[in-house]
């Protein structure tokens, strides 16, 4: 029993689940109905890409930044390095970010090769037939083949052959190394003032 001067206690065992129970039967036909729309939509865009192109980006965290993923879209330098203006890039399907920044020189280059590549493979149809502007497919291009594809992920990194391990790497003391650099590194204050202060004497004699 409850103590002191408490509420007490009324528990709701048996509730009418029954009536408080969802149920849905209809997400195979909804899953077909998706699908069929997308479909529709696909038709009716004409020969534009099926997805924006998105940057290549790693994921948050020491955890998963060995793996890469699709970002929000391109940022405004890695689209200038690319040759391409802001307002045009919308058009031509690339996705752009003003928010992210660029923090490496590998990522911002690899960003920046996706688009000249995407825009290598790009063929844009003039408005109005027979009167194509500036940037727009002529000739043949018209008529080439072309894919909707978008461009797949670059590889997260590049696999090294095998080979025998040298004797130098199975001598080497991954721990002492660490070390001995974190010392250096936290000495090297006081290293620099000794010399400093030894110079000084030696100009004083």
């Amino acid at each position: 029993m409850v103590k002191h001067n408490n509420q007490l206690q009324n528990n709701h065992f048996h509730k009418d689940w029954q009536r408080r129970v969802k149920t849905w039967f209809d997400q195979p036909g909804k899953k077909k109905s998706r699908r069929v729309a997308r479909s529709k939509k696909a038709l009716a865009t004409g020969a534009q890409p099926l997805q924006r192109l998105r940057p290549a980006v790693r994921c948050p965290t020491q955890r998963y930044n060995i793996r890469i993923r699709e970002g929000r879209g391109f940022t405004l330098s890695e689209i200038k390095l690319a040759g391409i203006r802001k307002k045009e890039a919308k058009g031509l399907g690339i996705a752009v970010d003003h928010r992210r920044r660029s923090k490496s020189e590998e990522g911002q280059t690899l960003n920046v090769d996706r688009l000249k590549e995407y825009k290598s493979r790009l063929v844009v149809f003039p408005k109005k037939q027979g009167k194509p502007k500036a940037g727009d497919a002529q000739g043949d291009d018209l008529t080439a083949h072309i894919t909707r594809e978008s461009l797949p992920l670059p590889s997260a990194y590049t696999a090294e052959a095998p080979r025998a391990i040298t004797d130098e790497e199975k001598s080497a003391e991954a721990f002492v190394t660490l070390r001995q650099a974190r010392a250096a590194q936290r000495n090297e204050g006081a290293r620099q003032k000794r010399l400093k202060e030894k110079e000084a004497a030696e100009k004083a004699k």
